[in-house]
């Protein structure tokens, strides 16, 4: 069996990440759980519910899943696959055999769950969440002839890829700019629907005005940013 370790990112999830980490999949081994400065009881519930549980006090989506990975550089064995979910039980964790599917048996390099209308609970996704992945996708379609319909943090990649890509977006960029280093790098990928509820709390991106707009603009820096390189 291939060696798979989970990261999510988690601000003030205490209500949920017990509930994401019941529905992983057995076959995941290690859930890497990273409170990025929560003030509730994220970590604890986290750790009870047999996740490791690091802290970041830098706020931002990027920071956290960069102290996932610099956890698991050092460590003797290297995981094969890195899945990335979020912490607020809005995707499906059991679904994570799906996302995996296409790099065990096809060898792909990366796989974005795609929260598809279809399979979207009513209200799942706001107007400026929809909207800015149809544009964000758009633009990657117009400049790099890419095929991605989503920006979906449920994703998965393997090991060596996802070093390869040198991440460093500390914030809202972080999804896009895989997207963006993983079509400049040639790597194979796909799209997986997925199923998507809604989350339970607040979102603190997409739930404020202020989050939404620095978002958007961290998105649409990183994809004009790689247009000028071509």
């Amino acid at each position: 069996m291939p060696n798979i370790k989970v990261i999510i990112p988690a601000y003030n999830e205490a209500d949920s990440i017990a509930l994401v980490i019941k529905d992983i999949p057995d076959l995941v081994n290690e859930i890497i759980v990273v409170s990025n400065n929560s003030n509730d009881d994220t970590e604890i519930n986290a750790k009870n519910a047999g996740a490791t549980v690091l802290t970041e006090s830098n706020k931002g989506y990027g920071y956290a899943c960069l102290k996932g990975m610099d956890y698991i550089s050092n460590q003797t064995e290297k995981p094969d696959i890195i899945v990335f979910l979020d912490g607020d039980y809005s995707d499906y964790p059991e679904e994570l055999t799906k996302i995996i599917a296409p790099i065990l048996y096809d060898d792909i390099d990366f796989v974005i769950g795609a929260r598809v209308k279809d399979l979207r609970e009513n209200g799942s996704m706001t107007i400026p969440q929809i909207f800015g992945n149809w544009l964000a996708t758009s633009l990657m379609t117009l400049f790099f002839r890419a095929k991605f319909t989503d920006l979906g943090p449920f994703r998965a990649i393997k090991y060596n890829a996802l070093l390869n890509l040198q991440m460093e977006d500390k914030t809202y960029g972080w999804t896009v700019e895989m997207q963006l280093k993983v079509l400049k790098q040639k790597l194979s990928y796909i799209e997986i629907p997925v199923n998507y509820r809604n989350r339970i709390g607040v979102s603190k991106v997409s739930g404020t005005i202020k989050g939404a707009i620095f978002a958007g603009v961290k998105i649409l820096g990183w994809i004009f940013k790689y247009s000028l390189k071509k």
